[in-house]
């Protein structure tokens, strides 16, 4: 079978997505899901291709027991629906440009990533890139709960 791949996505890829990648391996790693996962993570536009994750978003990694150190942005591309099986944009603006890109057959596997974390009652990961610390703390803290949900989702799916 071959594994349930999961791309997270934001705007530029430097500050809420890696955060999500990396918060999301470490729960594959930590589950007996390892082998048949995949995670990445990709921005809607191309400001950052290449570059590291934002300085903050590594800090708030490295402060949590996390390792970001290895992110390096890149696009969201058309052709990727082909080849994800679940596409989390983490705000409505990058939903949007997700669903303008995805042909009907894929519109299905997008979603957003609060989704699965209704408790938190947010719908949107709010882009911390113009704030200070508190945002990328708060911002690890909704990827966090959500991505526990996105675990339980997928050991449903992967099981079948």
């Amino acid at each position: 079978m071959p594994p349930y791949r999961i791309v997270f996505v934001c705007l530029g890829n430097i500050c809420r997505s890696p955060v999500a990648e990396v918060v999301m391996r470490s729960l594959v790693a930590d589950t007996q899901l390892g082998d048949r996962v995949e995670v990445a993570s990709a921005g809607t536009a191309e400001w950052h291709v290449g570059k590291r994750a934002d300085s903050r978003s590594l800090d708030v990694l490295s402060r949590n027991g996390y390792d970001g150190s290895a992110h390096r942005a890149r696009q969201f591309e058309p052709s990727w629906f082909d080849d994800y099986d679940l596409v989390l944009a983490l705000d409505r603006s990058n939903l949007a440009d997700l669903l303008a890109l995805a042909a009907p057959e894929h519109r299905d596997k997008v979603r957003l990533l609060m989704s699965f974390d209704p408790s938190a009652g947010v719908t949107d990961v709010p882009d911390p890139y113009y704030g200070g610390t508190d945002g990328f703390d708060h911002a690890l803290a909704l990827i966090e709960g959500a991505c526990r949900g996105v675990l339980h989702h997928v050991a449903a799916q992967t099981a079948r």
